[in-house]
């Protein structure tokens, strides 16, 4: 399995200093975080891309995915993850995440990097119907599954608790209504385990849809509380079993913004378990 971390866990730390420290514990790749402070795209320069991708290769890392699905430079007071999102009652604003997204699939084709993830659409707004929501998802959405379908990148869905699209259903209906070989899920298992599904019997019914997943562990009343590897309550040993059973290739992107306190213990723990787990539980 080849091993990755994202760099939000790392959001006190340049991209500089960020890919030593995950190239130091022991990680074969690194998810990038487009936004503060590594690499928000709103007007970044050609050479500046550059220099990012430079960065990472030469601390030798792989560059496993671009994280745009949090928008901290933005700074909205209601939360620093989920806003603006795709659903927001104010067409402008909407704007902004549709134009970010454009902007975080021209980097990561400029960087070689294979996908993107962004959020499932967003919090419900109130008065808004599901329907209604999914339709604004849709229309948003399509033009930047058309620039991907031009750069050859994968613009991958994460479905999350409390959001448009929480549930594998949901987001295969949203898939076959896109019906685009360049949309896909970012596989996150704890999101999965959030919202009561049990993440095992999901990845084989799943694994046409998946090019990237993310990996964490949940506390067991299933709050969406991203905990290191093995300090919660989701059967990881099956989780990785099945993936190996699917023939996947791709990424496992340890995913712990959290532990910004703590990014380098956090991350040499979730590996050393990872792979002492998957060790022990081959396919």
């Amino acid at each position: 399995m080849k091993w990755s971390y994202s760099s939000n866990a790392y959001m006190r730390f340049s991209l500089e200093e960020t890919a030593r420290r995950i190239a130091a514990i022991g990680f074969q790749g690194l998810e990038l975080l487009a936004d503060v402070p590594h690499a928000w795209p709103a007007g970044l320069l050609p050479q500046t891309a550059a220099a990012i991708r430079g960065i990472i290769e030469s601390s030798g890392l792989a560059i496993a995915n671009i994280n745009a699905f949090m928008m901290n430079a933005v700074a909205d007071p209601r939360q620093p993850y989920w806003h603006p999102s795709w659903i927001e009652p104010s067409a402008e604003y909407r704007a902004i995440r549709r134009e970010h997204t454009k902007r975080a699939i021209e980097l990561a084709a400029a960087l070689g990097a294979p996908g993107l993830q962004t959020e499932p659409g967003g919090p419900i707004p109130p008065g808004y119907s599901r329907r209604h929501a999914l339709q604004i998802f849709y229309d948003e959405l399509m033009p930047c599954v058309e620039i991907a379908e031009r750069r050859n990148v994968n613009l991958l869905i994460e479905p999350e608790p409390d959001l448009l699209i929480e549930h594998p259903e949901q987001y295969l209906e949203f898939a076959e209504r896109v019906g685009s070989p360049r949309l896909g899920l970012n596989f996150d298992i704890g999101h999965f385990f959030c919202v009561g599904e049990e993440p095992a019997r999901w990845v084989p019914l799943l694994a046409s849809h998946t090019r990237h997943y993310h990996i964490e562990d949940i506390p067991p009343d299933r709050r969406h509380s991203h905990l290191v590897p093995g300090r919660g309550a989701i059967d990881l040993a099956a989780v990785l079993r099945a993936i190996c059973e699917t023939g996947y290739q791709g990424w496992i992107t340890v995913e712990l913004y959290p532990y910004i306190d703590q990014p380098d213990e956090a991350g040499a723990e979730a590996l050393a378990y990872l792979k002492r787990l998957s060790a022990e539980t081959p396919a």
